[in-house]
């Protein structure tokens, strides 16, 4: 390069339609995938989002999720941040921390985990909050029981709040929520209706054919925040995206659930294998795969467990190997070299 040249800056042409973000989650089996999204993807979420919230600019979030899981990264910055509206960033979570920060924003929109709600219903300090400015408060990630649901609507009402605590149905394969209640007609038990642009349905897990209102089957969906495809894995992308009959593109979720007369959804569970504990997926075939690796263990098998405060805690089954006896230690060993992972 001749002297006081400059080099010629980094060019490189994307559109909204390329892959943009790579979220990693447990896609149709529990190993983790990587699950490529594009801008196209965050902004059509970001227009549903707007509309259904009515986020405005100098309105403000309090983001305690983690922005590398879709509804922490879709729903409290990008959806946010594209209104002009404030994303307060929680980095580290503690019940007495967000309640710092309830206490010192006000924020016009919350967002968490059922976790999180039942933190702070169990923390003295929580008694302080003032919900008055409160527009907003949105649940996800993992199961959302109607008693805690009841419990804070009665909390946030007694603490000066109009709004109801709603909850969201979405997967990382389509950003996140793809369902939300609709805060005038909230059903017990239901996840809701699609978000604007968005589509669900219930099929038959075999055939993948369309089940009438009540029919059990695996969800499905469909809309312009459908993933691109997961990371370098053609053959599971081809399993999760399928065309139908109807020429739309069906991302199947793994999960089974029904639809009433009046296009509401049910959530009934999990196909796939997989543990949420606190709204974060735990992928039972890794940890046996830990397990399984330390000298003491021959075999091991890993389940969720109701948890009043985590909704699931994990439990591990193992079967000593190479001598080893089944003692206290050995079982702290396990745990420790599981949680080192």
């Amino acid at each position: 390069m001749k002297a006081g040249a400059r080099p010629r800056p980094y060019e490189r042409s994307t559109g909204v339609d390329d892959s943009a973000v790579v979220l990693f989650s447990g896609g149709t089996s529990s190993l983790p995938k990587g699950i490529e999204l594009s801008s196209a993807n965050f902004n059509a979420l970001a227009v549903s989002m707007g509309a259904i919230t009515g986020f405005s600019a100098g309105e403000s979030v309090l983001a305690i999720l983690p922005v590398f899981h879709g509804f922490g990264l879709g729903l409290c910055v990008h959806t946010a941040l594209t209104v002009g509206a404030h994303s307060i960033l929680v980095p580290e979570f503690s019940a007495a921390i967000y309640i710092d920060n309830l206490l010192k924003y006000s924020p016009s929109f919350i967002a968490g985990v059922p976790t999180l709600f039942q933190a702070l219903l169990q923390h003295p300090k929580f008694a302080k909050v003032r919900f008055d400015t409160l527009r907003g408060a949105y649940c996800g990630g993992d199961s959302l029981t109607s008693s805690l649901k009841h419990r804070f609507d009665a909390a946030m009402q007694s603490q000066g709040g109009t709004v109801e605590l709603m909850e969201g149905y979405g997967l990382t394969e389509c950003v996140t929520a793809c369902t939300v209640s609709p805060a005038d007609n909230y059903r017990e038990d239901s996840i809701g209706i699609p978000i604007p642009g968005m589509r669900l349905k219930v099929v038959d897990a075999d055939t993948a054919e369309d089940l009438p209102p009540g029919g059990e089957g695996e969800l499905c969906v469909t809309g312009p925040t459908l993933m691109l495809g997961y990371l370098n894995d053609p053959e599971a992308t081809e399993v999760t995206l399928r065309t139908h009959r109807d020429g739309l593109l069906w991302l199947h979720t793994g999960d089974i659930g029904t639809m009433d007369e009046d296009g509401f959804f049910y959530f009934k569970g999990r196909q796939k294998r997989i543990i949420k504990v606190s709204g974060v997926s735990v992928f039972p075939a890794q940890v046996e795969q830990v397990l399984e690796a330390h000298p003491g263990v021959h075999r091991a098998c890993v389940i969720g467990t109701p948890d009043e405060y985590q909704m699931t805690s994990v439990k591990a089954f193992v079967v000593p190997g190479g001598g080893q006896t089944d003692t206290p230690s050995s079982a702290q060993t396990w745990r420790l070299t599981a949680a080192g992972t």
